[in-house]
């Protein structure tokens, strides 16, 4: 009965976003408000490198990337999540989006690789033969990555419920999220329903992000994908989560904490949207 009310809702809401488009695009369509998102805060700090973590990279990366359109892009009002080290939950920040009537969302986020898991030697237990691991951090996996909404297979929602499982440190998160868990693939099927019809603008961008990533920084290109990530399910405009780096790669979260790389990040991002703009208005 849960399944069948939210798929309702969900449906409803769909029709209601897709009147309200049609009216936009004919009037022209313009990038006019832009919300930046610097991911996790406060007691989600997210990823760990070996000397920093993912929430104070993303945070100095947005408020550069804030002033950055500031300064250039004077016609365009910015709009940040979170300024300081606070705890924003996931709702609100895609609720800060929608009441602004934001005309795109990137979000700024900081990639991590698990340990590699190796096999040491071997034990008997009851005459069976046992394995025995040891754990090494995986330091080798570099680059960048941006998302867009989507649903995919169970064996592709990794980085999904990765990015997800924050919700659970939000206080009532089941109410906030209508009963969302973030460990059920299913729930991406009624979320992705929101995004249909910003897919194209969002890939669109993705794009743009990795093309600059790798063209303007020489950085190593992992792709644009799909992913049931929350945060951009629930966001009513073209959305993208950026993953500027691993932090898990020594030599990566130097250049992520450096102000060279920041600014090299900065201004792929700031470059991407000016191309999309130049692309994708229309007067």
């Amino acid at each position: 009965m849960k399944f069948k009310f939210t798929l309702k809702k969900s449906l409803i809401l769909l029709s209601l976003l897709c009147s309200a488009i049609s009216p936009v695009l004919a009037q022209g369509y313009k990038v006019k408000t832009i919300v930046i998102d610097a991911g996790h805060g406060g007691k989600k700090p997210g990823a760990a490198g070996s000397f920093s973590y993912e929430k104070n990279v993303a945070l100095q990366v947005a408020l550069k990337l804030g002033k950055k359109f500031e300064k250039d892009m004077e016609d365009v009002k910015i709009i940040l999540t979170r300024k300081t080290d606070v705890d924003v939950d996931f709702y609100k920040r895609a609720e800060i989006a929608n009441d602004a009537k934001a005309d795109l969302f990137i979000s700024i986020h900081c990639n991590s690789m698990p340990d590699i898991r190796k096999i040491t030697g071997y034990s008997y237990s009851k005459g069976k033969k046992v394995a025995k691991y040891s754990y090494v951090k995986n330091t080798t996996t570099s680059g960048t990555e941006t998302f867009v909404a989507g649903s995919h297979r169970l064996n592709e929602q990794n980085v999904a419920i990765r990015e997800n499982a924050d919700i659970k440190l939000e206080k009532n998160y089941k109410q906030n999220y209508d009963g969302y868990d973030p460990n059920d693939p299913q729930t991406f099927i009624l979320l992705s329903l929101f995004k249909n019809t910003f897919r194209d603008k969002s890939l669109k961008l993705a794009n743009l992000f990795q093309r600059n990533y790798r063209n303007e920084n020489n950085r190593v290109d992992r792709g644009v994908k799909e992913q049931g990530i929350l945060i951009l399910q629930r966001c009513g405009m073209p959305a993208v989560l950026t993953e500027i780096g691993f932090i898990s790669n020594p030599a990566e979260e130097k250049y992520l904490n450096s102000d060279d790389g920041q600014d090299e990040i900065v201004s792929a991002i700031f470059n991407a949207v000016k191309t999309y703009r130049k692309e994708t208005e229309i007067n």
